[in-house]
């Protein structure tokens, strides 16, 4: 199959400031996400960035980059102008990719993307995994999602989702085995519905729970979902992620 992948990359962070730029075995971080995902058998893997020095990164190792606006309120928001300046057709399909995710498995990234090719009734693909702790169940920074017979999102939530009424004590959730998913924060979409989603209303349910990919629903869209086997290795959000990685890239 044929798809494109795209990597957001910014260099704001208020946990870890220049976070695409941090060094990794010799190479920036968004240089080593992009070398993970070439082995996804992509078409082409592209950074979008809003700052000189991302892109001259990326040049200086032979990474494709494009120069998107400064005033993106999101990732999504940078990945449709993207779209739009690589002049991808509606029909393409396209995975993003985040910038601070390398260690991501190229074997996931093909997944989505071909589970959305397979999926012509739906405008995005996302992935996610079983749940067995029941700690992570609890944690609202644990984003759940439940589906439907065909694999379609029905919901996304920080709270603990589905809620086993009969297993369940007080506040006191029970792992309702098979059924506890947690999202992966993986997309693939087609490029017409991503140039599209910027113009679409943010929804009430979607400020509620801090969950872009609400939108999509809110607005009768559909989402396909990827059940993977194992939970993915974890990104560099914090100093202390960003040395554990750098462990691994020094060996």
């Amino acid at each position: 199959m044929s798809f494109h992948v795209l990597i957001p990359a910014r260099l704001a962070s208020s946990r870890l400031p220049d976070k695409p730029l941090a060094d990794l075995g010799g190479k920036p971080m968004v240089v080593r996400v992009a070398e993970r995902v070439a082995g996804a058998g992509a078409l082409s893997v592209t950074v979008a960035t809003d700052h000189e020095r991302i892109a001259s990164a990326c040049e200086a190792h032979g990474v494709r980059v494009v120069m998107t606006r400064v005033d993106h309120a999101n990732g999504s928001d940078r990945l449709a102008e993207a779209c739009s300046l690589l002049r991808l057709d509606g029909d393409d399909i396209v995975v993003n990719v985040q910038g601070d995710e390398p260690l991501i498995d190229p074997a996931l990234v093909s997944a989505c993307a071909e589970l959305l090719q397979a999926r012509p009734e739906c405008k995005v693909a996302t992935a996610a995994h079983e749940i067995h702790d029941v700690v992570d169940f609890a944690n609202p920074n644990v984003v759940k999602v439940v589906t439907d017979a065909l694999g379609r999102a029905l919901y996304f939530s920080r709270a603990p989702l589905p809620w086993w009424r009969d297993g369940s004590q007080p506040g006191q959730p029970a792992l309702p085995q098979g059924h506890a998913l947690r999202h992966i924060g993986l997309y693939a979409y087609r490029a017409g519905f991503l140039r599209s989603f910027p113009t679409l209303a943010q929804s009430p349910l979607e400020h509620i729970e801090a969950l872009e990919q609400l939108r999509v629903l809110w607005h009768g869209e559909r989402i396909a979902v990827y059940r993977a086997e194992s939970a993915p290795a974890a990104g560099v959000d914090t100093p202390e992620d960003l040395a554990r990685v750098r462990r691994i890239f020094t060996g």
